[in-house]
C-alpha cells in the first residue's frame, strides 16, 4: 500500500492550491506508516500532490508524483493489465511502475480510463494547465480513499481521514466504484462502476460453473503475484487461505513479472499458544513445501494493539480479525518481506460465516 494526499482546485477556489503546500508536506507525514520506502511532493499551479510509496513494482524507478506533459498524478494500488494498457501509451516515455500508465489513459480516454484498469487502487490525476482533476477509487474499495473540504474551497483528498480531519471542515470516504471528477467548470461524483447485480432487486440466476471458478480463481492469485520484492503468504489454517497459498506454489512458474528471491515461498501464521488454527497452518505449510514461520502473541499484547488498529482502519469494524492481522504484519516485514497474499475476503464474498446462514432473505 502507499498513501497519496491531494490539495485541489473547485469551481469556488481557483488558483488557491499553493497557499496550502507547506501544511500539506507536514499532513503527509500521518500517511508515512502506508510508504516506508519513499516520499515525493509536487506543487504544480493548479494543484499539490503528494505521495508515501511502498515500493512493489519497479521499486528503482517508480517514485511519484508521476508527470508527463503537464499532467501529474499519485497512486495507491497496484494495477495488474498495466502491460497490455502500455500499447494505449505507446508513444509515451514510461516508467516500469504498474501506475504509470493512468496519467496517459486519463488524458486519452477521460473518466473512461478507469473502467479499463484491472486491479486495486486510490489514485488522483490533475492537469496543471486547466486545473481539471479525476479522484477515483477501486470498484470494490480494496483501497481507502477519503474526500475533505476547506474553508476557502479548496479540496483535499487522502488515503486516511487523519491527514483530512484537523484541516477540512467536512470529511467524507469516497464510496468504491465511484470517482470525483472536475472539469475545470463542474464538480460533481460519479458512479464509473455499476454492474447490473448492484440492483436492490437483482437476484443471480447464472447456473454454478464450478470450473468457471476455479480458472476465475487462479487468474486472480496468479495476478497480484505482479511484483519486484520479496512476496510471501498468510496461513491462518483455514481453507480459504490455504487454497490462496496452494495456487500461488503451484501455479507462480506461469508469472512472468513474478521475482523469485527464494525457490520455496515463505508462509506465516499467529495465534495464541496452542491455539488450534496453528497446527492445521503448520500441515498445509509441510504439504506445500513452504518455509513456515509461526508466531505467538498473548492476550495482553492483542488488548495493547486494539488502539493501534482502530487507529489505522479509522473504524471499529472488523477489529478481531485486524488485530491478529496487524501484529502478524509487524513480524512479516521484520523478515524482509514486503508483500503477502491471505485469505481475507472469502468469507464475506461466499457467505462463509454462520451468521450468514441467519440472513433474513436470500438478498
Amino acid at each position: 500500500m502507499c498513501g497519496i494526499l491531494a490539495v485541489l482546485e473547485s469551481p469556488q477556489a481557483r488558483g488557491r492550491t499553493d497557499r496550502h503546500a507547506g501544511r500539506a508536506g507536514v499532513l503527509l507525514e500521518r500517511l508515512a506508516h502506508r510508504g516506508p520506502d519513499g516520499r515525493g511532493t509536487r506543487n504544480g499551479p493548479r494543484a499539490w500532490l503528494g505521495h508515501r510509496r511502498l515500493a512493489i513494482v519497479d521499486p528503482e524507478g517508480g517514485d511519484q508524483p508521476f508527470h508527463l506533459d503537464g499532467i501529474s498524478w499519485v497512486v495507491n494500488g497496484e494495477i495488474y493489465n498495466h502491460e497490455s494498457l502500455r500499447a494505449c501509451c505507446a508513444d509515451e516515455a514510461l516508467p516500469a511502475a504498474d501506475g504509470a500508465v493512468i496519467g496517459p489513459l486519463w488524458r486519452r480516454f477521460g473518466l473512461a480510463a478507469v473502467e479499463r484498469l484491472d486491479g486495486q487502487f486510490a489514485f488522483v490525476a490533475a492537469d496543471e494547465r486547466t486545473g481539471r482533476w479525476l479522484a477515483a477509487r477501486d470498484h470494490v474499495g480494496i483501497c481507502p480513499l477519503y474526500l475533505g473540504r476547506h474553508a476557502d474551497g479548496t479540496i483535499w483528498i487522502a488515503s486516511e481521514m487523519k491527514a483530512l480531519v484537523d484541516d477540512c471542515t467536512h470529511v467524507e470516504i469516497i464510496p468504491p466504484g465511484h470517482a470525483w471528477v472536475y472539469d475545470g467548470q463542474r464538480l460533481r461524483r460519479v458512479k464509473w462502476y455499476d454492474p447490473p447485480w448492484q440492483q436492490p432487486d437483482a437476484l443471480p440466476d447464472t447456473p454454478t460453473r464450478l470450473e468457471t471458478l476455479r480458472e476465475t480463481l487462479i487468474e486472480a492469485v496468479l495476478e497480484r503475484l505482479m511484483c519486484d520484492v520479496p512476496c510471501g503468504l498468510l496461513l491462518s489454517g483455514g481453507l480459504d487461505s490455504s487454497i490462496i497459498a496452494s495456487i500461488a506454489v503451484r501455479y507462480a512458474d506461469r508469472v512472468s513479472n513474478l521475482k523469485r528471491f527464494s525457490e520455496r515461498f515463505h508462509t506465516f501464521s499467529i495465534g495464541l499458544e496452542g491455539a488450534p488454527d496453528l497446527a492445521p497452518a503448520r500441515e498445509v505449510a509441510r504439504f506445500l513445501g513452504t518455509i513456515h514461520h509461526e508466531f505467538h502473541f498473548t492476550l495482553e499484547e492483542a488488548l495493547a494493539a486494539v488502539p493501534h488498529v482502530v487507529r489505522h482502519l479509522e473504524s471499529f469494524e472488523q477489529i478481531r480479525t485486524a488485530v491478529p492481522t496487524y501484529l502478524l504484519a509487524r513480524r512479516v516485514r521484520e523478515t524482509g518481506i514486503k508483500m503477502v497474499l491471505s485469505g481475507e475476503g472469502a468469507d464475506e464474498m461466499f457467505g462463509g460465516y454462520l451468521y450468514f446462514h441467519e440472513a433474513p432473505t436470500p438478498r
